[in-house]
């Protein structure tokens, strides 16, 4: 049907997702009632409005669920073969969670973490029939919508427990089965689940509950990337002990799971019946302690980032040696300088820590931004560059012209995780669906 699709770009869309598809060497971005763009590959992407926007790779997104499946599932062993929970909680990391789980679904994942029940809900909308655990379980209120959305919610204590059970008696459509759930135990992080020395008092709860069942086990591991210590060896050997309590207990632990993305990459023996891949799905490895050891773990598994994020130059101005530029005047040109104002700020994922020392490509250039990273418009210096004009495309995270910034490199300058800069994108921040 696109056989003969002009291949001139047609400028009509509006900061919202778009699917993209590729035909003749021309890359379709479409609604499901209308194509609205057609971008020859050789192209950037031109859309009407404030010129900001991302770039979501399905492709590479696809290739690392494939590339981490086979690293946790040897090649000719007879083992049951551990299934992939993606995570894509907080809108699939600033990606799009439903684009993201349409992409993800296609390409076989066996289930799909996520936060809460609204985003558990907003899955079952969108056509999404996958299992989805809400790994932050759920707070009283939300059981009605847990159950009317075949969710499975973790527990965290018999409280919970208790008002699950209540909630699924209450049902008006009596349940062929029990209604699911896993169980979180807290094995050293902290934060939630039941310690092991409460799994007796649930296990007697349990029995007595007619509406629900244990359908899983896990633990979070706190420091997986972190090999200067033995806390994670020790988080292991306090699960291991809690699954043998429960069974002595009479009490199945049904899938069990732990692994998350840097325990993906470097810990075997925590990879149990599923993995949990969050960053790592999106071509991001964690940062690992000691820092020599980062070659390795990225060689052991290869992912490709998933986003690239771009702006516009919007002007572009030469200042004399002494001008000031931007809030609170904290960069001063030292000599003759072009500075270019770009169509990104901190509202829409540019993070103000990059203030005078973060840095974006123009042309194949490093441009370093200067001055503070406002809301709306960041400065950048490309007295360097001297080809750079009004209407170049900036790029914060991605590749131009053969030079590379990825996620990772920035968060490095920010002191941060990828995952922050990641779930920082800016709701207003268009996303391009691409092969």
């Amino acid at each position: 049907m696109f056989a003969g699709a002009p291949r001139k770009s047609t400028c009509l869309l509006r900061p919202s997702y778009y699917a993209a598809r590729l035909y003749f060497g021309v890359i379709f971005l479409m609604r499901p009632d209308r194509v609205i763009l057609m971008i020859p590959m050789t192209r950037a992407v031109k859309f009407e409005g404030r010129p900001i926007w991302a770039e979501v790779s399905l492709g590479a997104l696809t290739h690392n669920l494939r590339a981490i499946r086979a690293h946790v599932n040897s090649a000719g062993t007879r083992a049951p073969r551990r299934k992939i929970l993606a995570v894509i909680k907080s809108n699939a990391y600033g990606h799009g969670i439903v684009p993201v789980a349409r992409a993800l679904s296609k390409a076989r994942a066996d289930w799909f973490g996520v936060t809460c029940s609204a985003e558990g809900a907003e899955l079952r909308e969108s056509g999404i029939r996958e299992p989805v655990l809400i790994l932050t379980g759920f707070w009283a209120g939300e059981e009605k919508r847990i159950l009317d959305n075949h969710l499975t919610p973790a527990i965290m204590g018999v409280d919970q427990l208790l008002l699950l059970e209540k909630a699924a008696g209450q049902q008006r459509k009596p349940r062929k089965a029990p209604f699911d759930f896993h169980l979180k135990i807290d094995t050293g992080m902290n934060r939630l689940g039941i310690p092991p020395s409460q799994i007796p008092a649930f296990a007697r709860a349990l029995a007595a509950c007619k509406h629900v069942r244990l359908a899983g086990t896990f633990t979070h591991i706190a420091s997986s990337e972190v090999f200067t210590t033995e806390q994670t060896n020790e988080q292991e050997k306090t699960f291991e002990s809690a699954l043998a309590c429960m069974r002595s207990l009479k009490l199945d632990p049904g899938l069990v799971h732990m692994a998350n993305s840097a325990a993906i990459v470097s810990r075997p023996s925590t990879w149990r019946d599923m993995v949990r891949p969050g960053a790592i799905l999106y071509g991001y490895h964690q940062f690992f302690e000691p820092p020599e050891l980062n070659p390795e773990m990225e060689a052991k598994l290869s992912v490709r980032p998933v986003l690239s994020f771009r702006a516009r130059i919007v002007s572009i101005k030469d200042l004399p040696a002494g001008s000031r530029v931007g809030y609170n005047a904290r960069w001063t040109a030292s000599k003759p300088s072009r500075v270019a104002v770009l169509a990104a700020g901190y509202a829409d994922g540019l993070v103000r820590v990059l203030s005078n020392k973060g840095r974006v490509i123009v042309r194949g250039e490093v441009a370093p931004i200067i001055g503070t990273v406002s809301m709306d418009l960041t400065t950048a210096d490309v007295t360097g560059i001297a080809s750079a004009r009004v209407g170049d495309i900036a790029t914060i995270y991605g590749s131009d012209g053969g030079t590379t910034q990825s996620v990772p490199d920035v968060a490095k300058i920010a002191n941060t995780a990828s995952a922050e800069l990641l779930c920082a994108l800016g709701k207003r921040v268009p996303r391009f669906y691409l092969p």
